[in-house]
């Protein structure tokens, strides 16, 4: 079920809201995507109350008056409204891929307001060994059918060779195929999913130009009080072990799970153990 709350800007800010018990809420990555990718989370719902949010200028969330207001600390910004909305003092909260540094920044921003935080498929920095690792990983796919295309898409994707909302959603579905483990039948349907989904061109353009390689958030992670889970795939090619562990080490106490044979959506390719994994860190 969709609800949606005003900012206090005057936007509205819309999230999906789906599963009975404890409120679990949901950011997802990009950035400049919906909520839609996330699917029914492997199953999450039946353990949780989810709330999937949009984030701005996707799906029902209107886009800023400012086409700069994508910044990390404008969506961490959201986040506090949208805990302000649900009523709660302390949240669960799950970031993935972007979403993650999204969830981080908050958990850092708002110490207090976070008990859980689940960080799935995500990175606090992407500089020159997360740069090696991704292209290392790409290569090991150099045999794949889909490459030329996929990795064609991908550095017109990162050039902002796009000029529309559509144009930009075309591409990423070209090099989603990067994002798999394996790419067969069933990640295939998945995407066919998401061919619907108009993600926010002015929100992935600023991050690839200003923000994709010079950030780096573990200055901050120190401030975080909530207990942590990093949770990646083993041939996730973009937040793969090599960031996974540069999280670990700058937030002691992480508790860190590898999940073998899988890519970057983690809840398509290893349902059973996302549900699980997730299931277990944040009811404990």
């Amino acid at each position: 079920m969709r609800e949606a709350l005003i900012t206090r800007d005057g936007r509205v800010l819309s999230y999906e809201r789906e599963g009975a018990g404890p409120l679990l809420v949901c950011h997802p990555g990009g950035p400049g995507f919906s909520s839609r990718y996330f699917g029914d989370l492997a199953g999450l719902g039946a353990s949780f109350t989810l709330v999937k949010l949009n984030p701005r200028g996707t799906e029902g969330s209107d886009r800023p008056a400012d086409p700069r207001a994508y910044e990390t600390a404008d969506y961490a910004a959201d986040l506090e409204e949208l805990r302000v909305q649900l009523g709660t003092d302390r949240l669960d909260l799950l970031g993935h891929s972007h979403g993650g540094v999204v969830a981080m920044a908050y958990a850092a921003a708002h110490p207090s307001r976070v008990r859980r935080l689940v960080l799935m498929s995500t990175l606090p920095r992407f500089q020159a060994v997360q740069a090696a690792a991704m292209e290392a990983a790409m290569e090991a796919r150099a045999g794949e059918p889909w490459y030329a295309d996929a990795h064609a898409a991908l550095e017109a994707e990162q050039a902002g060779e796009f000029g529309s909302d559509e144009e930009l959603g075309d591409l990423v579905i070209r090099e989603l195929p990067f994002y798999f483990a394996h790419y067969g039948d069933a990640e295939r349907m998945y995407l066919d999913t998401l061919r619907v989904e108009k993600p926010n061109a002015d929100a992935l353009r600023l991050f690839n130009e200003e923000v994709f390689s010079v950030f780096d958030l573990r200055p901050e992670l120190a401030r975080i009080k909530a207990k942590t889970l990093v949770i990646t795939g083993e041939d996730d090619f973009i937040t793969g072990p090599v960031c996974a562990a540069d999280l670990a080490a700058a937030l002691p106490g992480t508790e860190v799970v590898l999940v073998p044979a899988c890519g970057h959506f983690l809840f398509v390719e290893a349902r059973d153990r996302c549900r699980e994994e997730v299931t277990r860190f944040v009811g404990a």
